[in-house]
């Protein structure tokens, strides 16, 4: 059975088939969406005139090389190892310029190039069938995987990740918590809502984390002024909880109102200027606190309720009518391939605060000061400012966020070697750290991660390595969200 299975998903690339998988989901959905996340880009005019480029469709060419002498040709795996090229392709952004609200020409704009994943959808090995395989130079049953960055083979390694939009129950000793990531287009804030000694409940998220604020004061910032009202919603969750912790966290503080919990926020955020106050309290509520249900201002109800129900399960937690969840459990993980790392940086690189729209915002300002306007859009690119700095990620292994050792040299000491490094797990906790519960072999690692496999040392149960049967779905969470809510509402469940 077991070498049926090998000589399937060897000749397959299945074993590997995860990585291209997401690479592909990247190139076809996680770009477009960050575009989109854009939309537009504003030019600020000394003149006072209206001008900005609006972004469209996104379109990822072929891998090709560019010659000394200024051609351009296709290019496959084997030539750019022999050559120390990087296997790549153009990345094309469609834009249309709009001056004085009056749209001109749309154009595909070309922005830099995109490191492409060997067998995926874009590599041209990738529709060859064996005899075509071994013509182009490449081994029929290399899985493929990796990239090809200065002609060397690098592979970007899977994360372990905290499974993200759902409140995860803590307990240590006598301090209970509630951990949520919240994720929205690809952006993933903490949240710690914690009950202190007193019996106050106090949340912990973005620029609030020394400074924590306590979450009757967030609910009330959000528009649910009443007390009346959030007693009611936790009295109609259950008869079990006493009313007693709750009201102590109402008249915790002297908030009563919203304008009050706006200028608590606000002395807490250490803003100077009274005028500013309101206009950063709500960038803080609207983008910053759990996104994940929204950002815009018509969402903050749905927030309000949501820390209601966080206050809930921690009133629940501390009376010992609910069991903490236990987070090294598998279900509360979630792997991070090729697409998922990639996304983060390609986000900093177009939208960060150096990236390739600031620097085309600068360019457009500095050509329309010399008195040049409506330039065309290819020549106030940076064309190189995405291609260089993802480049230097893929060769050197630091991340976006500070992680280093991302991107990693395929390992070819042998096949088996190599097929183990493409299907390598590791922990983002520190290898310096204790952290015993995190090194421990868990109940649920069975079928998913082999449960010998792992170095001695200080990386001992950090690094690990996927199970041999195991395999990772790569469906996106739209996709996913989608099916849930129709099968949700197939039995009967209302969007209310």
């Amino acid at each position: 059975m077991i070498r049926s299975f090998l000589n399937e998903c060897v000749s397959g690339g299945k074993l590997v088939e995860h990585q291209i998988k997401s690479y592909n989901d990247f190139i076809d959905k996680k770009l477009q969406n960050i575009v989109n996340e854009l939309g537009e880009i504003k030019i600020e005019l000394p003149t006072k005139e209206n001008l900005k480029i609006k972004l469209g469709r996104v379109k990822v060419g072929n891998p090709r090389v560019k010659e000394s002498d200024g051609s351009v040709r296709e290019i496959l795996p084997y030539e750019a190892r022999l050559r120390n090229l990087t296997y790549s392709a153009p990345l094309l952004i469609e834009m249309t310029i709009i001056f004085e609200d009056i749209e001109h020409e749309t154009e595909f704009i070309y922005v830099g190039d995109l490191p492409v994943m060997v067998k995926s959808n874009k590599c041209y090995l990738s529709g060859m069938d064996k005899d075509e395989t071994i013509k182009a130079g490449e081994d029929p049953k290399d899985p493929g995987g990796y990239f090809i960055i200065n002609g060397t083979e690098r592979v970007l390694i899977m994360s372990e990740d905290i499974v993200t939009n759902k409140a995860i129950l803590q307990k240590k000793d006598d301090t209970i918590s509630v951990r949520l990531d919240s994720k929205n287009r690809g952006y993933t804030q903490r949240h710690i809502f914690e009950r202190k000694e007193n019996g106050v409940i106090i949340s912990k998220f973005a620029n609030l984390t020394k400074t924590p604020i306590p979450i009757v004061v967030l609910i009330k910032a959000l528009g649910l002024e009443s007390d009346k009202e959030i007693i009611d919603i936790i009295s109609s969750k259950t008869v079990d909880v006493g009313l007693g912790e709750l009201y102590l966290n109402i008249y915790a503080t002297e908030v009563t109102n919203q304008e009050e919990a706006f200028d608590y926020i606000g002395k807490k955020m250490r803003v100077m200027q009274k005028s500013q106050v309101f206009e950063r309290v709500q960038r803080v509520l609207d983008y910053y606190l759990l996104p994940h249900l929204g950002q815009e201002p018509s969402d903050r109800q749905k927030k309000a309720k949501h820390l209601i129900n966080v206050m809930h399960k921690l009133f629940l937690l501390q009376k010992g009518l609910i069991k903490h969840d236990d987070i090294d459990h598998y279900s509360n993980k979630r792997l991070k391939l090729s697409g998922d790392l990639l996304e983060p940086i390609i986000r900093a690189i177009l939208i960060g605060k150096w990236g390739l729209v600031t620097r085309l915002q600068y360019n457009y300002q500095k050509m329309i000061k010399r008195g040049r306007k409506l330039l065309k859009l290819q020549s106030v690119i940076t064309t190189d400012i995405l291609t260089k700095q993802i480049m230097r990620s893929m060769a050197v292994g630091n991340w976006a966020g500070g992680q280093t050792g991302v991107s990693q040299r395929l390992e070819r000491n042998n096949f088996v070697r190599m097929l183990g490094h493409l299907r390598n797990v590791v922990s983002p906790l520190s290898s310096t750290q204790e952290h015993f519960d995190a090194r421990e072999l868990h109940a649920t690692h069975w079928g998913r991660l082999c449960i010998i496999r792992t170095p001695e040392g200080q990386n001992i149960g950090l690094r690990k390595f996927l199970a041999l049967g195991a395999e990772i779905t790569t469906t996106s969470s739209e996709d996913v969200e989608t099916k849930v809510k129709n099968v949700l509402k197939n039995l009967g469940v209302n969007d209310e």
